[in-house]
């Protein structure tokens, strides 16, 4: 079986790895050619100059796997693909689009006889080593042709990846991975913020985690990699108080309100990441300011 991957960043790239251990051939391209050569030298992979040659040493059913970022260069890399195949040839879309794009590509390519494969992708750096968890939204026949793609990829051919609707309905699922992932990457945090306030107690934050990994209720694969990072360092001094959304917890969000489904812990938690994001902390003095206005509290001068 042959495959074509385009975008071999750190996701594709390790996904290229795992398919070349499970004797996949993979044709792989990216606009960076040193990474391009350093994989075929490194893995076997046949390397391809551009998109059109990646497409060009397949055979049909010709399958073109994308792991790109999501918007713009996910849209044009698929107006670009379009005239290069032809009917029965399939799209794989690994990247974290939103659901509403990937049913509207779905149906544009489908069009043209081209079918469409949503895949909501989630094992980031470790997925190399422990398989990746897919959730993928196609046609039943689309499905059936990538199967053995999806079981190469998967932590075993028989979990861990699983056709869970039509187009749409995976990267929809993984949104919704991600929204609940915010919520418990949340949780944890304010947690051991507590328990680091408790000074009195002297509580040692990696003995804590460590313990909380075997048999508690709240054990789970983000514990384990909090309770690795904490035993280097507690302090997190070098660490700025950054912390970015990739989207994915914004369109959660917004799919809960259109539903009217309430999802208070996945919102507040996207909103957490904003209050992160403001470096100017505007409302937090207009906040300040309403303090001192009512009750005369005191205000904090300095900052930019």
């Amino acid at each position: 079986m042959r495959l074509a991957m385009i975008g071999l960043g750190k996701m594709g790239g390790n996904m290229v790895r795992r398919l070349r251990r499970h004797g996949i051939e993979i044709v792989g391209y990216d606009r960076d050619s040193g990474i391009v050569s350093g994989l075929a030298d490194e893995c076997g992979m046949l390397a391809a100059g551009s998109v059109a040659d990646a497409v060009g040493q397949l055979t049909a059913p010709k399958l073109v796997w994308l792991m790109l970022p999501a918007g713009a260069p996910t849209e044009s890399q698929i107006e670009e693909l379009a005239p290069l195949l032809g009917s029965g040839d399939i799209v794989i879309d690994g990247g974290n689009s939103n659901y509403k794009d990937s049913r509207r590509r779905g149906a544009w390519l489908a069009e043209r006889g081209i079918g469409f494969m949503d895949a909501g992708t989630s094992g980031g750096i470790w997925g190399l080593e422990n398989g990746y968890c897919l959730m993928v939204g196609a046609t039943p026949e689309v499905a059936k042709i990538v199967e053995p793609v999806l079981k190469a990829l998967a932590p075993a051919p028989d979990r861990g990846w699983a056709h869970v609707g039509p187009v749409g309905a995976g990267h929809y699922a993984k949104m919704i991975h991600n929204g609940i992932e915010y919520g418990m990457m949340q949780a944890l945090a304010e947690g051991l913020d507590l328990l680091k306030g408790k000074q009195e107690f002297h509580y040692d934050l990696a003995q804590i985690a460590e313990l909380w990994r075997h048999g508690s209720v709240v054990r789970s694969w983000l514990l384990d990699l909090t309770a690795e990072a904490l035993k280097g360092d507690q302090a997190l001094a070098n660490i700025a108080p950054y912390v970015a959304d990739s989207g994915e917890g914004r369109w959660t969000a917004i799919d809960a309100i259109e539903q009217g489904i309430p999802a208070p812990v996945l919102t507040l938690a996207l909103q957490m990441r904003f209050v992160s994001q403001d470096e100017k902390g505007y409302g937090y003095r207009l906040l300040s300011l309403m303090r001192n206005a009512f009750g005369g509290h005191a205000v904090k001068s300095g900052g930019s």
